[in-house]
């Protein structure tokens, strides 16, 4: 299941608290801010969809996140990469690398990455 933009935005939001009720979510968009029935709707969806959760205090709900960013990140790449690069991971890194402008300590870094996977994988 994906998110659109504005749930994303919120979610990102809902990641940086670890929980947070709806007054504090609104304050953290930038202005304009959304209407509270605006936020109130895209917290709905978003729990219909099973990103998060709440707990009820009276007629308050603290809301907290379901998912893991790094497994919402993860799904979300890997779906990038079997639309758009033919299931390819190194097809991906090929147009990662040469299209992103990356600096010569970025390029040398992201290599020290991949040379520590490989020897994971080796083990």
């Amino acid at each position: 299941m994906q998110l659109t933009k504005t749930e994303e935005q919120l979610m990102q939001f809902l990641w940086k608290q670890e929980k947070a009720f709806m007054k504090d979510l609104l304050d953290l968009f930038p202005d304009p801010k959304p209407a509270t029935t605006t936020v109130a709707t895209l917290l709905k969806r978003m729990t219909d969809k099973g990103f998060v959760g709440y707990k009820e205090y009276g007629k308050s709900r603290e809301y907290f996140p379901l998912v893991e960013k790094s497994d919402y990140f993860s799904k979300q790449v890997n779906g990038m990469i079997k639309s758009f690069f033919n299931n390819s991971a190194s097809q991906f890194a090929s147009f990662f690398t040469q299209e992103t402008n990356m600096s010569s300590a970025e390029l040398e870094e992201l290599k020290k990455i991949i040379d520590k996977e490989i020897q994971k994988k080796k083990k």
